[in-house]
């Protein structure tokens, strides 16, 4: 959804968790967009819900292979909106994209994610 404004995010419990991602047609993907909320408008100024280690792999419909193509920091200083360019050297198109978050800015309870955007 596109509205980031604070609390307007999928929050999923803890600050671990993996999200599938059904992509509308065979993609091989080559970026991802990560959004979260930006920091001078969240409330106390601080995003520590925000996603900060993650991982991303593509998922062959038929296999259920998975294939890792990259491993990522979203970064809180920086904007709201951060592309990560995939694993070039990977020339397969995938159904399925993962997202594992691996971890989050310090909030025990749950971490958000705004928007994620698959570019392929």
């Amino acid at each position: 959804q596109p509205d980031a404004s604070p609390g307007y995010c999928w929050p999923f419990q803890g600050s671990r968790s993996e999200v599938l991602i059904r992509l509308p047609a065979l993609v091989r993907p080559i970026a991802i967009t990560v959004h979260s909320t930006p920091q001078i408008t969240a409330p106390l100024g601080t995003v520590s819900s925000a996603p900060r280690d993650f991982v991303v792999s593509g998922l062959d419909e038929m296999s259920k292979d998975e294939t890792l193509l990259g491993t990522f920091t979203y970064a809180v200083q920086k904007e709201p909106a951060q592309t990560f360019s995939l694993q070039n050297g990977i020339r397969k198109a995938f159904w399925f994209l993962k997202l594992g978050i691996q971890s989050n800015w310090g909030k025990p309870g749950y971490t958000c994610i705004y928007r994620v955007q698959v570019h392929g």
